[in-house]
């Protein structure tokens, strides 16, 4: 059987092309990933990153609330080994990330969508019908492919660090930064270059301080968000230091951060509910090598302004996969409609 269009990757991006195409008749084909060890350590997770956060308060059609009967209703008890726990409809609350990826999930399924949990760890784009091969040796032949892993953040692999991930230990500061427990606080932030001084600009909106803790004497950002981070009042660089442990207790989450000087190796204790990791992405594009355009940091290049095209005709990318630069929920699923477009039209042409 020849797949018409086959969707790896389960995040947001994923999941709206799949509902997009299976509303076209598609019949699309999702691999989701394997739920095992090594894709929850580095952060790859089926459902995507959003699976591995708490509360999310920027998606739009999720207002702060009472959710709860309607997340009965909607996915079922029978998945609450996998659903955040949540308060009674009594009280209010923000949709949690997995139960936000299980409507989407849910919603995609009710269209017709199928799936499977594999990965897909090799990909022969050289002649069309493509073919897949699972990580069970599984060969998939389709007419077009959407390519939607998405993009991991990187983390310093501190095991405090890893303790205290969603408990003030974060990676998205445009995600997290307003919930209430960074509000007025000091934060920490890691990282010199001009992610690290947006991330810092952006939670000085909120904290009642914000340490950018950077290893060098100098920042690697661009001089114009340099100044950004130095005309800040409420940024302070810490110079020469890099951040050892994560501190706190499974109360209050994060309550303080140790650093060591990169010079002396002498170290300090600074206050911080919150520490956000800006030391860069990975895109899960490591199967893809040689077989699609990559830009230098190895995200998919979308190949037509507009377009989720990519070097291959039939294949397209959707989500931060080919994102560097904003990474939301909310544009990853604006892509994933766009790719679900972009296939239907190409298949249509070709007559498939």
């Amino acid at each position: 059987m020849t797949e018409k269009v086959v969707i790896i990757g389960s995040g947001p991006s994923g999941w709206t092309a799949a509902i997009y195409a299976a509303r076209a008749n598609l019949e699309p084909l999702v691999f989701e990933g394997l739920s095992n060890d090594e894709n929850m350590s580095v952060g790859r997770p089926p459902l995507g990153q959003l699976f591995l956060t708490t509360e999310v308060e920027n998606f739009p059609g999720f207002p702060f609330g009472r959710l709860e009967s309607f997340l009965d209703s909607a996915i079922g008890k029978e998945l609450s080994y996998l659903r955040s726990p949540t308060p009674k409809d009594d009280e209010h609350h923000a949709v949690t990330g997995p139960d936000l990826m299980l409507l989407m999930k849910q919603q995609a399924i009710n269209f017709g969508t199928r799936i499977k949990a594999e990965d897909i760890v090799d990909v022969h784009f050289d002649s069309s019908p493509f073919r897949l091969i699972t990580n069970s040796g599984e060969s998939v032949v389709c007419h077009s492919v959407i390519i939607a892993t998405g993009a991991r953040a990187n983390y310093l692999g501190l095991e405090s660090e890893a303790k205290f991930k969603n408990q003030g230990v974060s990676a998205c500061a445009v995600c997290d930064g307003a919930l209430p427990r960074f509000r007025n606080k000091p934060l920490v932030v890691v990282g010199g270059g001009d992610s690290a001084v947006e991330e810092a600009d952006y939670l000085s909106k909120f904290a009642s301080r914000v340490y950018m803790v950077h290893r060098r004497d100098a920042l690697r950002a661009s001089k114009i968000m340099q100044q950004r981070a130095l005309n800040n009042p409420k940024i302070e660089v810490v110079w020469n230091h890099g951040l050892v442990e994560v501190l706190g207790d499974d109360k209050q989450g994060v309550t303080h951060a140790r650093l060591e000087n990169t010079v002396d190796k002498s170290e300090k204790k600074v206050d911080a509910s919150g520490v956000f990791l800006a030391i860069g992405h990975t895109p899960n594009t490591a199967f893809l090598k040689g077989k699609l355009q990559m830009n230098p940091k190895g995200y998919l290049v979308w190949t037509k302004p507009q377009r989720t095209y990519t070097s291959v005709e039939g294949v397209f990318a959707a989500g931060d996969v080919a994102d560097d630069y904003y990474r939301q929920a909310i544009t990853a699923a604006g892509t994933g409609c766009m790719a679900a477009l972009d296939a239907e039209r190409y298949l249509a042409a070709k007559g498939l």
